[in-house]
């Protein structure tokens, strides 16, 4: 299973401006190793960056494509499903029983939801306001989103098993087809093996290791 090592840094109240502070993400290791096996065409650099403090988890996503598609139709489900996002899923267990899924546009809209196996959605459920933070911005040649979960939550939720978190991480691009529908290309941190696109699947998630001695859920 691949793994990211998040590093520890000084807890200081990082606010959600901070976020997306380039010079925070200086000490933080870059993940770029991002494919899309359904698909043979080239895909835009992602940088991956995660940090922690004990009391947030801090992720940060950039993309370096500046095409992009937002469903702008409305605010729902359906509307964010069909606009270019990147998205975290959280496991608590190699069954999938359960799963939390985060799936964040370039306008900061979540879909979060609760999964069970064989795509099974709630969508009635909400990652609590309160544990989650969400920033987002764009330059000349990259978009990038940002966000802080509280450690509280992710233990809450029964997703940190000896300094691990076992995460998935993806992205969905669309782009304009001959028949001038939008299309996704999905693009994953982990392949996990599948004919066709899938990632509410075990084998397409990797290990978060939270650096540092302290033992948070054991």
């Amino acid at each position: 299973m691949k793994e990211y090592q998040v590093v520890l840094i000084d807890k200081n109240g990082i606010n959600e401006d901070e976020i997306l502070d380039s010079s925070l993400w200086e000490n933080a290791n870059c993940l770029a190793d991002f494919s899309s096996p359904w698909k043979n065409d080239p895909i835009s650099k992602i940088e991956f960056r995660a940090l922690w403090d004990f009391e947030n988890l801090y992720f940060n996503f950039r993309v370096f494509d500046t095409d992009i598609y937002i469903d702008q139709k409305d605010n729902s489900i359906d509307s964010i499903g069909n606009s270019d996002r990147v998205e975290l899923f959280f496991r608590a267990n190699d069954a999938l029983d359960p799963y939390y899924c985060l799936e964040i546009d370039t306008s900061a809209r979540v879909m979060d939801f609760k999964a069970q196996p064989d795509k099974n959605f709630d969508f009635n459920w909400d990652w609590p306001k309160e544990d989650l933070k969400l920033s987002v911005s764009k330059d000349k040649v990259s978009f990038t989103v940002g966000g802080k979960i509280s450690i509280a939550s992710l233990n809450e939720l029964n997703l940190i098993h000896d300094n691990t978190i076992e995460t998935g991480v993806y992205r969905a691009k669309f782009s304009k087809a001959e028949n001038q529908n939008y299309e996704p290309t999905w693009i994953t941190w982990v392949d996990p093996n599948t004919e066709t696109p899938n990632f509410h699947i075990a084998s397409s998630f990797g290990k978060f290791v939270l650096e540092g001695s302290k033992v948070l859920r054991g």
